[in-house]
């Protein structure tokens, strides 16, 4: 492996030469080839090509940014999350807290599905008993509780919670809604949803899905009559392809990419500040006596990533270090601490905690976040420079990575990972990451093994408190104790970034890195 220079030294044109060249070091999963797409979308019609596969077109374990711009084509919840990261109305036209641990909602009137039957309460009732069935659901971890429903009448019902959930409104907007009777505790790649569009087919093996205008839906019919879903894993065929207007948008693309589609004719670039925070995070299912059990090995490891050069010569400057565990675009974030460049003093804590000689093996999937191997690659030389053998493992789309994060595989240190908040607010982000609990951990459904009982507690108390003012002072007061913890070898929060034709007009991109696909029109 060609060696970076590290410090000031670091250029990009250095990572983008190992990048590559690079070889030695890196064990990766074996990778299938894909074409690019071939052929025009044609009149009345777009094609996505999307950086990972999309397995399913619901959400109960595939939760990436661009798969959620598909899967609420197709099926929709009470709310969404829209600009300035606010809750809006949709499949319910009611949802107040009317009591603290009880929220009051009513379905619209005349919400049906693509099949004309209605959406009912049943529905709602039966979808949170199928999210709660499957284990390791990202979405499950958001929720301090699911909340339990109490019919009313045909339309109305109450959501109850044991102790006050304050943004239920916004947690609710995760949970998708199919009919009760073909529902299930698992991924559902096709079938009866209420939304703008349905499937007329789909492969889940490939990731490739054609969706049309559901004639029957409730509201304003959307302008696109058609769309393809194409999973393109290589980045320069994504490119190639939108360029010559075989795909219409691109989504989550490099910093090197989109210098390159810069100023292109046809082609326009949608940017704006992200909520996803992309991580280098501990795994914490290491047992007592390992020196990455030790808080103080992990802080002295952080000392040897430049993150600066980081963010400059491989991100391009599209991205910011994080300064807590959490975006601080997300309400009720705040600063806890920066990562610090300091090589020597990585090596000298190293030394006096006897960790001089530590071995790290880093995991991560392709595409999990913009120049992904870049960064592990400049990451894996910045380790090496401080006395860390450091090795690289790279994963497939739709691999078995899942397996190796809830420690029922093979065994890893340092997880590359990206943690979206797709309710705008940090409690969701803290709940996810850092609520884990014993009882959590032996279903896996703990962030890579994260358990802080003091700390899980002390977020259950911040997230049920009603009052705004005294909950954003007690998360501030346990982010602040989540850092000291120092569960990240790195993180950064990158820019939303996407390309299309500028004949597909009106994508209003969301700092939640999705956009809805009803609103979206094709030039003339």
């Amino acid at each position: 492996m060609t060696r970076i220079p590290i410090g000031p030294a670091l250029s990009r044109r250095s990572v983008l030469r190992l990048s590559a060249g690079a070889s030695a070091g890196i064990a990766l999963a074996p990778l299938t080839g894909c074409a690019g797409p071939t052929g025009a979308p044609g009149p009345g019609a777009i094609s996505l090509g999307l950086n990972r596969s999309l397995v399913s077109l619901d959400n109960k374990l595939n939760q990436f940014d661009a798969a959620v711009t598909v899967q609420r084509a197709v099926r929709q919840a009470l709310t969404r999350i829209g600009e300035g990261l606010r809750p809006e109305l949709v499949l319910a036209d009611r949802f107040e807290m009317t009591e603290p641990t009880t929220w009051t909602v009513r379905l619209r009137q005349g919400a049906r599905y693509s099949d004309g039957t209605p959406v009912t309460v049943k529905d709602v009732s039966t979808a949170l008993t199928m999210y709660a069935g499957v284990n390791g659901s990202f979405i499950v971890g958001l929720f301090p509780e699911l909340p339990t429903v109490e019919p009313v009448d045909e339309r109305t019902f109450r959501l109850h919670t044991k102790r006050p959930v304050p943004i239920l409104d916004q947690l609710m907007a995760n949970i998708l809604i199919s009919p009760a009777a073909a529902n299930r505790a698992g991924e559902l790649s096709g079938g009866v949803g209420s939304g703008p569009y349905v499937v007329t087919s789909a492969n889940s093996g490939t990731g490739e899905y054609t969706l049309a205008a559901n004639p029957r839906y409730w509201g304003r019919r959307p302008a696109v009559d058609r769309v393809r879903v194409r999973f393109v894993p290589e980045e320069s065929s994504r490119v190639v392809a939108v360029r010559s207007g075989e795909l219409d948008v691109i989504d989550t693309i490099t910093p090197d990419s989109a210098e390159q589609l810069k100023g292109l004719p046809g082609v326009v670039l949608d940017r704006t500040s992200g909520t996803r925070v992309n991580q280098l995070f501990f795994n914490f299912r290491k047992p007592r006596g390992h020196p990455l059990a030790d808080p103080r090995v992990r802080e002295a490891l952080s000392y040897a990533i430049d993150g600066e050069s980081l963010v400059r010569d491989v991100l391009t400057g599209s991205a910011q270090q994080a300064e807590g565990v959490v975006p601080l675009a997300l309400k009720g974030s705040v600063r806890t601490g920066r990562y610090v460049h300091d090589p020597g003093e990585a090596r000298k804590r190293l030394a006096a905690l006897g960790a001089s000689d530590l071995k790290v093996k880093i995991i991560w999937e392709s595409g999990e976040f913009p120049a992904d191997t870049s960064v592990m690659e400049a990451v894996l030389e910045m380790l090496r420079d401080v006395g860390v053998r450091a090795t690289l493992q790279q994963f497939e789309p739709g691999g078995d990575i899942l397996q190796w994060r809830q420690g029922r595989r093979g065994d890893w240190d340092v997880l590359g990972n990206g943690f979206s908040v797709p309710t705008g607010h940090a409690s969701t982000s803290l709940q996810g990451m850092y609520g884990g609990t014993p009882e959590k951990e032996r279903t896996r459904d703990t962030y890579q093994g994260y358990v802080f009982p003091e700390i899980a507690a002390r977020l259950a108390d911040a997230s049920s408190e009603t009052d705004e003012k005294t909950r954003n002072n007690k998360l501030a007061a346990v982010q602040k104790q989540i850092w000291d913890t120092r569960p990240c070898l790195w993180a950064f929060v990158p820019d939303v970034v996407l390309a299309r034709r500028n004949r597909v007009r009106e994508v209003r991109l969301l700092q939640l890195n999705s956009y809805d696909l009803a609103a979206v029109r094709l030039e003339g």
